[in-house]
């Protein structure tokens, strides 16, 4: 119902003598009416005085935190009114109660239009900042609540990928960031005395244990953008907020990441701590923030070992941004490492077996070709850090579990490489020359499915596989001694060629069958009766690179099965040139 003015004045002359206790419900919805009306109809400015007015200090003080959602939401339109609203905003935060106007404020952040969360945050950061130094009771509580509620509103927000995304900043994180550290520099001197030592009241101790939740901050926005120390972003310069923050809020980065002291905290789900963990490692390690300050008293295989729960945080993953981040901290954990000295023991560590096998997954299955190609670098770093037992055992535990063409002959490739490296003078081994070779063989000249290995899609493995055996009969003088070493093997190479060369025969008569029928089913001219026959068939019978032929073009499909044929006679011309080897050998020892 619409109000005259007079009928307004009586009203504020009655809440001016009436005590606190007796306003009711109605007087607090009627005044935040009134002060609504004011603002709908643009006369902020009207509202701001009746807030200063000293005659109205009571009124302000018992019912004036019910204007302050209206006030934020107009305040957030940014129109003329802007400026009245902030001088509104700020008397209250001073005119009314600390503990009612904390609980306003985590209100209007819980209900947050999703179309204006930074501009609403903006509006609120420096206000909740000063309730909370005037909050004389449950302050360290109240900063926790403010901070938890905070960044469960900015995870909301999209992360700027590019650099020219965060430039531009269209959805306000970064400023929101900007915003977020500048409300935590007063709490963190509040916790400290002015001569740099810490609080030691139970306060004080709450107060860091809550400040310690921008460690939420590490894994959203932090870990899903992209950071560079060469160029010095927002968030990289809000991360390196956080990183200085830890240590001033008497916080071991030492600690928390290589003694896992953040299990002490309940408020922090596992999957959580986890990742912001991660994100911290990453952060230290490979945009180097803070490192200068990092303890250097920890070796290089002991920061490896460490980091490896936090690269299989990483790694484990799908997103892109966390694939990136756990890469580069794997890199660079690895390159302080010395060459060939990492100790088979390693391999026991449950995080040394998942972070290989969570990169032999995004290896093979990964869309995203530039991580491929990264992890397979990051591969073979690894792969070059091992002593000579550790790869040894390494290679035999991804030739049995990869259960890919591509990375067991990358595996068997490095096997040869070995093999070639321990054959040089002065670095003879057991693991690749005597009879631990013979473990690895077992393994890499063998075909699982026998007669019904699918080359095609082995063809990878196959190829090396025939490789390394010529390079291990053309390289025999090192081989022979002891002499049942090289028996053992060549009983092992003539099973394999055995077998393999009927796989060869059945895949040979297969397919040149199958491209004699497609060719048949091309002159004819009846094509999409009969492609659709021979493709319903052939999809229940061939695959490439895990690609059915059935979705090919039938000109793709001759090509693929012409391909075939000439991979499978090249197998053969490699198997006669291995035996052809073996007999000039033999002649030779005779």
């Amino acid at each position: 119902m619409m109000m005259n003015e007079d009928q307004v004045n009586d009203i504020i002359r009655r809440w001016r003598d009436t005590p606190e206790e007796d306003l009711k419900p109605e007087d607090y919805q009627q005044f935040k009416s009134l002060g609504s009306a004011c603002l709908n109809e643009g006369d902020s400015a009207q509202l701001l005085t009746f807030l200063q007015n000293e005659k109205n200090q009571g009124i302000v003080k018992s019912m004036g935190c019910v204007l302050m959602a209206p006030l934020v939401n107009e305040a957030v339109k940014k129109k003329k009114s802007f400026n009245h609203c902030q001088a509104a905003i700020t008397h209250l935060s001073r005119a009314c109660r600390p503990d009612e106007l904390l609980h306003s404020f985590l209100e209007l952040i819980e209900d947050i239009d999703p179309g204006a969360i930074s501009e609403t945050i903006l509006v609120l950061v420096p206000h909740l900042q000063t309730v909370l130094l005037c909050l004389e009771e449950r302050r360290a509580a109240g900063v926790g609540s403010v901070l938890s509620a905070l960044q469960k509103q900015l995870s909301r927000l999209p992360v700027p990928y590019t650099q020219r995304q965060a430039e531009a900043d269209e959805h306000g994180l970064c400023r929101c960031c900007n915003a977020l550290a500048a409300f935590t520099k007063p709490f963190i001197e509040v916790a400290m005395r002015k001569n740099g030592n810490y609080v030691t009241t139970s306060e004080g101790e709450e107060l860091r244990m809550e400040l310690f939740n921008c460690m939420r901050s590490l894994r959203a926005p932090l870990l899903e953008a992209e950071l560079n120390r060469d160029r010095k972003s927002s968030l990289w310069i809000f991360a390196t907020e956080i990183m200085v923050t830890l240590p001033a809020i008497q916080v071991s980065v030492s600690e928390l990441l290589f003694f896992n002291s953040l299990k002490k905290s309940s408020q922090t789900d596992n999957s959580q701590s986890r990742e912001s963990r991660a994100c911290l490692a990453y952060l230290l390690f490979v945009q180097l923030i803070t490192l200068d300050s990092f303890p250097a008293v920890f070796r290089p295989v002991f920061v490896l070992q460490c980091n490896m729960e936090h690269i299989n945080q990483l790694l484990n993953s799908k997103n892109e941004s966390h694939l990136l981040k756990g890469l580069a901290l794997y890199t660079k954990s690895l390159e302080s490492v010395e060459d060939n000295s990492l100790p088979v023991s390693l391999l026991d560590l449950k995080s040394f077996y998942d972070v290989p096998q969570n990169l032999r997954k995004l290896l093979t299955d990964c869309p995203i070709q530039h991580l491929r190609e990264s992890g397979l670098q990051v591969f073979q770093l690894f792969i070059n850090k091992l002593d000579a037992e550790a790869k040894h055992k390494f290679f035999r535990c991804m030739l049995k579990t990869s259960n890919h063409a591509g990375v067991e002959s990358y595996v068997v490739k490095n096997i040869r490489n070995q093999v070639e490296f321990s054959m040089k003078p002065g670095n003879t081994n057991k693991w690749f020359l005597g009879e631990e070779l013979l473990l690895l063989l077992g393994l890499v000249l063998c075909l699982p499915q026998g007669a019904q290995t699918d080359l095609l899609n082995s063809m990878d493995k196959i190829m090396e596989s025939l490789s390394l055996l010529r390079y291990l009969i053309i390289r025999d003088k090192e081989l022979r001694s002891p002499t049942d070493v090289w028996e053992k093997l060549c009983r092992i190479k003539d099973e394999y060629l055995k077998m393999l060369r009927v796989c060869i025969g059945i895949s040979i008569g297969y397919y040149s069958a199958e491209l004699k029928a497609l060719r048949e089913d091309q002159k004819l001219k009846a094509r999409e009766a009969r492609d659709a026959s021979r493709s319903t068939r052939l999809v229940k019978s061939i695959t490439v690179k895990h690609e059915s032929v059935s979705n090919m073009s039938p000109e793709v499909q001759h090509q693929v099965l012409q391909s075939a044929l000439v991979t499978f006679d090249l197998m053969e011309s490699l198997i006669v040139r291995i035996e052809e080897i073996t007999e000039e050998k033999k002649k030779i020892t005779t």
